[in-house]
C-alpha cells in the first residue's frame, strides 16, 4: 500500500506543480463558458444596418400595419435614451403587389436577398385573417437567410397578431373599447411548492428561477465532464508513452502491475479533486458574495463528490487499461473515442433529462452504471423531487460496475503493459481480460 501511495503522490505532484496545470485551471472554465462571456461582452455591439423587408400581402389588410409600426419603431425605439445614439437597426418595410406567378416572384426576391439588396421578404397568405376558411392559404411565411434567429421575424409577430385581433373583433361587431384588457398578456409566474417547518407552520412558496432550474444542474454536469477530461483522459496517453519509452519496465521492477495501475488512478483522481475543490469553493464564495446563498445546493454536493470520485475511478481504470494495449499514438487516438462514451452520452441527453427528470428514459438511464454518476447528479440537481431509493440503487450499481472495470482493467493491464508490437484487436483485449 505504501508503494501505491508513493506512486500516486508522484503522479499528483508531477501534475499540479507544472505551469500547465495552473494555466489549465484558470483557462478551462473560460473556454467552457466562452460563448456566454462572448455574448455578455458583445451584447452592446449590435449591427445597426437597415433591415429592408418586402411584404407580399394577399389579404391587403395587414401590410400597411407593418409599415406604420416600423415607422413608429424607427422614430422611438432604436435610439439610446441616455446619449441619443442609434443602438438598434432601422426596419424598412416595402409593400409589393402580388404578381400572377407568385412562385417566380418569391424566387426573384430570394435572389435579391442573396445579392444583399434586401434583408428578407414576408408572404401573407390570402386566408391569414380567417384560417378556418382555407387553411392551406393561411400561412404567414418569413423568408431570409437565417429566418429562425432573425430579430425582425420576432418583431413582426407583435403588430401582425394585434391587428388580426382587431380585425376579427370588428368583423364580429364588437367594439375594442368594450374589452379594454383584450390585448394584455397574462404572465404565469413560476412558483415552487409550499412547505411545513418543524413547528408546523406553512411556509409560502418561493419563486422558481432559471438559476435554480437550469444553471445549477448544467454547471454540475459540466464540472464533472471537465474533471473527467482533466483527471482520467490523460491516463491513456501517459501509460502509452511510458510503455513505448520502456519507463514502465523500470517501475515494474519494484511494484506489481496492479499497484502501478492503482497508483496512476489515484494520482489522476487527486489532481481532478484538487481542481474540483477550487471550482466548487470559488463558486460557493462567489454566490455568497453576490447574495445567492439560497441557491447553493448543499444537499446535492455530497452526491456530487461521491459520484465524481466513482466516475473518475471507473474512467481511470478504463483509460489506464486501454493505454496499456496501445502501441503508439495512433492506437491511443483510436481508443480514446469509445472510451469517452460514459461522458459523452450523458452530455447528449442532458437537456431532455433536465426537462423531464422523472421520465422513464431519464430514470433508466440514470440507473445504467456507466452513465449513473452524471445523469443521477443532473436529476438530483433539478428542483424536482427524485424518489429516495433511486440515488442509492444507482450508487450501488455504479460501485459494483466500477469494481468490475477495475478487475477487468487490471487483468488487461497486467497482460499488455510489457507487450510490444501486438496488433490492437478487440479479440486480444477480451482474451487478456478473461484469461489474465
Amino acid at each position: 500500500m505504501y508503494k501505491i501511495w508513493r506512486l500516486a503522490l508522484r503522479e499528483y505532484i508531477a501534475a499540479v506543480k507544472t505551469k500547465g496545470f495552473i494555466i489549465g485551471l484558470v483557462m478551462l472554465p473560460i473556454f467552457m463558458s466562452g460563448s456566454i462571456i462572448a455574448m455578455a461582452l458583445l451584447k452592446d455591439h449590435v449591427d445597426t444596418r437597415t433591415r429592408h423587408v418586402v411584404v407580399i400581402d394577399e389579404t391587403h389588410q395587414l401590410g400597411h400595419i407593418l409599415v406604420a409600426a416600423a415607422e413608429q419603431r424607427n422614430e422611438t425605439a432604436i435610439f439610446d435614451e441616455e446619449n441619443g445614439e442609434q443602438n438598434q437597426p432601422e426596419y424598412l418595410i416595402e409593400l409589393q403587389q402580388v404578381e400572377s406567378d407568385l412562385t417566380l416572384q418569391m424566387s426573384q426576391l430570394s435572389d435579391r436577398i442573396r445579392d444583399a439588396e434586401i434583408h428578407a421578404f414576408l408572404h401573407i397568405g390570402a386566408s391569414a385573417i380567417h384560417p378556418g376558411v382555407d387553411p392551406e392559404n393561411s400561412q404567414i411565411n418569413y423568408h431570409s437567410e437565417s429566418a429562425a434567429l432573425d430579430d425582425v421575424r420576432r418583431w413582426i409577430r407583435g403588430p401582425i397578431n394585434d391587428h388580426l385581433r382587431r380585425l376579427r373583433l370588428e368583423q364580429a361587431g364588437i367594439e375594442e373599447s368594450q374589452i379594454p384588457d383584450l390585448f394584455n398578456w397574462a404572465n404565469i409566474s413560476p412558483q415552487g411548492l409550499l412547505t411545513v417547518d418543524q413547528d408546523g407552520n406553512i411556509i409560502d412558496a418561493v419563486a422558481s428561477n432559471e438559476l435554480q432550474s437550469i444553471a445549477i444542474p448544467l454547471v454540475m454536469v459540466m464540472l464533472m465532464f471537465m474533471m473527467s477530461m482533466m483527471g482520467a483522459m490523460p491516463q491513456l496517453s501517459a501509460v502509452m508513452e511510458e510503455k513505448t519509452q520502456r519507463i514502465v519496465e523500470v517501475i515494474l521492477g519494484s511494484i506489481t502491475p496492479f499497484q502501478f495501475m492503482l497508483g496512476k488512478i489515484l494520482g489522476g483522481l487527486a489532481v481532478a479533486l484538487t481542481s474540483t475543490l477550487v471550482y466548487v469553493g470559488g463558486g460557493v464564495l462567489f454566490m455568497k458574495y453576490r447574495g445567492f446563498d439560497a441557491f447553493i445546493p448543499y444537499d446535492i454536493l455530497p452526491w456530487f463528490f461521491v459520484n465524481l470520485v466513482i466516475l473518475l475511478f471507473m474512467l481511470g481504470a478504463l483509460m489506464t487499461s486501454l493505454g496499456s494495449v496501445a502501441n503508439d499514438a495512433k492506437d491511443a487516438q483510436s481508443l480514446s473515442f469509445p472510451a469517452m462514451f460514459p461522458m459523452m452520452i450523458p452530455m447528449f441527453v442532458m437537456f431532455p433529462v433536465l426537462k423531464e427528470p422523472l421520465s422513464t428514459f431519464a430514470t433508466w438511464l440514470s440507473l445504467i452504471p456507466p452513465f449513473t454518476p452524471m445523469v443521477m447528479v443532473l436529476r438530483l440537481a433539478t428542483p424536482v423531487t427524485i424518489p429516495a431509493w433511486q440515488p442509492w440503487v444507482g450508487l450501488i450499481g455504479v460501485i459494483m460496475f466500477t469494481l468490475l472495470v477495475v478487475w477487468g482493467g487490471s487483468r488487461i493491464f497486467r497482460a499488455a503493459i510489457l507487450m510490444q508490437g501486438v496488433p490492437l484487436k478487440f479479440s486480444n483485449i477480451m482474451r487478456w481480460m478473461t484469461r489474465g
